[in-house]
């Protein structure tokens, strides 16, 4: 299948943007939150690559993965660029004092494995299931850290 499958979920954190950002910027600390996600890892010769490996279903998957775009309080935006076909965003809004706003949009090519078991409606439901708590996971994360 080639079809690319996107959702975007967002939450309102009570933490000001820059505590957002300065979390979420530091993509390793990722598995804390996302509860597919075991690992990130930043690499040391080139840190606009991270390798990722995401396990769910009694599968795994890894993936290489580019920062195009990051603008601070803003946006960080990637590619894969090799493993499983992925881009995606996270944006930040400040909305009021210490208040942000934290915005996910992520969009994946159908592995063909998975195809073979479900169909897209039924993934995309498990996917945006699992980006909610994600993101209610980092609210929790960023009002502990923010103590």
């Amino acid at each position: 299948m080639s079809d690319w499958l996107e959702h975007s979920e967002q939450v309102e954190v009570p933490v000001s943007i820059e505590a957002a950002w300065d979390l979420w910027s530091n993509l390793e600390l990722m598995p804390q939150w996302m509860n597919w996600i075991d690992s990130v890892e930043i690499l040391k010769d080139k840190p606009e690559l991270s390798q990722w490996t995401l396990s769910g279903g009694g599968l795994t998957f890894t993936w290489l993965s580019r920062i195009l775009k990051e603008i601070p309080n803003q946006i960080i935006q990637w590619e894969s660029v090799d493993g499983l076909p992925n881009r995606g965003a996270i944006r930040f809004y400040d909305r009021k004092q210490d208040t942000s706003v934290v915005k996910l949009t992520v969009a994946y090519k159908i592995p063909g494995v998975v195809g073979q078991f479900m169909d897209n409606l039924f993934l995309g439901n498990v996917v945006e299931s699992n980006l909610r708590s994600d993101l209610q996971r980092f609210r929790e994360y960023a009002i502990q850290h923010q103590s």
